[in-house]
């Protein structure tokens, strides 16, 4: 039996995961208890690294489908190999404490614990990592904001933090310090497309309540055609070019004054505004792309919610032409 988990957990549908739970019984029956591995392991048989990922997937998979049994068993195993003084299955461990928690009693017996695990070892990123994803969970932004500070300037190359930074500055409606995260994010991988479309996103929403609205929206539509021409086909840059580009096509209309629009010119952005012309066929190519989307048949997940916000894209700017 090949691994039921060997790709990132966070990628399947509900229904994938289910369907890899499902073999978490069968596949940890073949694969027994390697607890002696650790105490011999020249002797023990072999085992690879891919093992011991599929075995941490099959236990996200496991808790997200209620599979409490399997679960635990996962975690007993990479405890069994790895020591339960790992710093990353102390971090599975409180997940796990986490997803059997039943009451806020429980909820906050957990978190006392990991403060009292960092009052040891203030360098325990997964704990770290965890009480901000609790602090969250509870409602307490300011908090999770705090500790990921914190936690980046011990380590500020770590995407994973920016990135969560970057969200909670969002909820809170601080898109300018959200902004700097994801900016943070792209000067360790610049051809991260995903990155520039989320970067697009922010400076969208945050356009809707700038001064300088016509300069913001023009990095918007910068971003997004970034995050197209590194990842041709992907779906949240087209959708993203298509509501910046006709948006600011509406900013410059009402901007007919050439004193507004050489005000708009000295933005923030260094870079000059695209003509009227250049985001017409900014916006058909976007609205091709995505009408061909919704065209497709047996295109994979297509009752996804983003393939629901491009329909209603579309529905809306035929509206809005008819009229």
């Amino acid at each position: 039996m090949s691994s039921p988990a060997a790709s990132s957990p966070l990628q399947y549908s509900h229904a994938e995961a289910i369907k890899v739970s499902q073999q978490a019984g069968t596949y940890l029956q073949k694969n027994g208890s390697t607890r002696e591995s650790t105490v011999l392991p020249y002797l023990s048989r072999l085992e690879s690294s891919e093992q011991w990922k599929t075995h941490e997937n099959l236990l996200y998979s496991c808790l997200r489908t209620g599979d409490d049994k399997n679960a635990h068993l996962c975690l007993e195993r990479l405890a069994g190999r790895f020591g339960t003084k790992n710093e990353r299955v102390m971090g599975l461990r409180g997940l796990y404490q986490e997803a059997m928690a039943d009451s806020n009693s429980a909820i906050d017996q957990t978190l006392h614990e990991y403060e009292k695990i960092l009052a040891e070892d203030n360098t325990n990123t997964p704990i770290k990592k965890r009480r901000v994803a609790l602090l969250r969970n509870l409602s307490r932004e300011a908090e999770a904001i705090d500790s990921l500070v914190e936690l980046l300037e011990a380590s500020p190359t770590d995407i994973e933090a920016w990135a969560e930074l970057s969200e909670l500055y969002v909820s809170q409606g601080c898109y300018q310090q959200a902004e700097f995260c994801l900016e943070e994010i792209l000067l360790s991988t610049p051809n991260a497309w995903n990155m520039h479309a989320r970067l697009g996103e922010i400076i969208y929403i945050a356009a809707t309540a700038s001064q300088d609205q016509v300069g913001s929206l023009a990095e918007s539509v910068r971003r997004f055609c970034r995050s197209i021409e590194l990842c041709d086909g992907f779906l949240r840059g087209y959708y993203g070019l298509k509501l910046a580009s006709d948006r600011l096509l509406e900013a410059l209309a009402a901007n007919t004054s050439k004193n507004n629009m050489a005000s708009s010119g000295n933005s923030s952005s260094e870079l000059s505004i695209p003509s009227p012309e250049i985001l017409r066929r900014l916006s058909q190519k976007a609205t091709l792309f995505l009408a061909e989307k919704t065209r497709i048949s047996n295109e994979p997940r297509s009752d996804t919610p983003d393939m629901a916000a491009v329909v209603e894209l579309l529905r809306s700017t035929a509206l809005a032409q008819q009229h």
